[in-house]
């Protein structure tokens, strides 16, 4: 797995201040994209234990809600299994935290992947320009859901993270 950026304090991309991992890698290539400069999985940097313990020393502090996996796209082949275990470690170490992933995949195609066991909520659904929207909270566009990862499990359906939004 390789990355971009780890944002510290962050507070656009989920509930609360969070860490954000930018992960490289993404094939979907959504026209107007925020960051094309991800898509290149051999792009950014190699994940690392020095980028790992950053964001576990984030996590550490009281302030912090989570993390975030964005990119690029943390589903990626070149991703998944790297952000899986990072998701398992952090849920282990810090189960009050809450993860949130960003992906171009689709709830259908995906909840049952093992990552999704460790997700507290998932925005999915490629970027559509055409539908783009700057007033929409945590989304780019309006075709793009922010799921509630473990009621959608308990129900059996989708269920929206703060549906007002």
């Amino acid at each position: 797995m390789r990355y971009h950026n780890i944002t510290h304090d962050d507070m656009k991309n989920g509930d609360g201040l969070r860490v954000v991992l930018w992960v490289a890698g993404c094939s979907h290539n959504c026209k107007g994209c925020q960051n094309p400069v991800t898509w290149d999985p051999n792009g950014g940097l190699p994940f690392d234990e020095d980028a790992k313990n950053e964001i576990f020393d984030q996590l550490s502090k009281d302030y912090i809600s989570g993390i975030t996996f964005s990119g690029g796209d943390p589903l990626h082949v070149m991703n998944i299994q790297g952000v899986r275990e990072l998701a398992a470690q952090i849920k282990e170490e810090y189960p009050l935290k809450t993860i949130w992933v960003y992906t171009g995949e689709l709830w259908e195609n995906i909840k049952s992947d093992p990552l999704i066991q460790y997700t507290d909520v998932l925005v999915d659904g490629p970027y559509m320009q055409e539908l783009g929207d700057n007033t929409l909270r945590w989304k780019g566009s309006k075709n793009q859901r922010v799921i509630d990862v473990q009621e959608s499990l308990k129900s059996g359906e989708v269920v929206l993270h703060c549906p007002e939004y």
